[in-house]
């Protein structure tokens, strides 16, 4: 499989060339909010099993949570990401980048809290031991690449993760999440 090595954004916040499945869990960002930060996340559904379909019905409001017992403990939960990456480095977006996605919760950065406000989630497929997969980085280094040429205000010290923003609460993307070779790359 040849993944792309860049991207470009459209006009609506869109990534060019990546399927878009619109999330009802989003909404306006505050007004003069200004984009200064990326937050990466893991996921998995049910957890420690890939490639269910299951992230993106979540994602979308569309989870038949009578699949999998797991499934009843989110059921009432409205989440989202503006980029899913799947182990094979394969993205889906959710929600263009101008709007608010659902994805940091009760957070906090450099002061600031309402993360959501000004950052821009990206999940991985994943877990937080498991490794993740060298597709996986090169999407997510091309993805980051055309982000900070967007959105300048979003330097290395501001691509965080989900742990970094809620100490105790989160602790994504976890141990298996290699930083340092994400650092080398961008």
């Amino acid at each position: 499989m040849t993944l792309l090595t860049s991207y470009n954004i459209d006009p609506k916040g869109l990534l060019t060339s990546v399927p878009f499945r619109p999330s009802p869990h989003a909404d306006a960002r505050p007004e003069g909010a200004i984009i200064d930060m990326i937050v990466i996340h893991n996921i998995s559904l049910p957890p420690g099993e890939f490639g269910t379909g299951a992230i993106e019905a979540f994602f979308c409001g569309e989870l038949d949570v009578a699949m999998h017992p797991y499934y009843q403990t989110i059921a009432n939960l409205h989440v989202s990401a503006h980029l899913l990456i799947k182990r094979n480095g394969q993205v889906v977006q959710f929600v263009p980048f101008h709007r608010r996605a659902w994805h940091a919760g009760e957070s906090a950065f450099a002061g600031r809290t309402r993360c959501n406000d000004f950052s821009i989630g990206i999940e991985l497929e994943g877990t937080d031991t498991m490794p993740y997969e060298e597709a996986q980085y090169q999407s997510l280094v091309a993805i980051i690449a055309v982000l900070r040429d967007t959105y300048p205000s979003i330097t290395c010290e501001r691509i965080v993760g989900h742990a970094d923003i809620a100490p105790g609460r989160k602790t994504d993307p976890g141990s298996a999440f290699d930083w340092d070779y994400l650092r080398t790359h961008l």
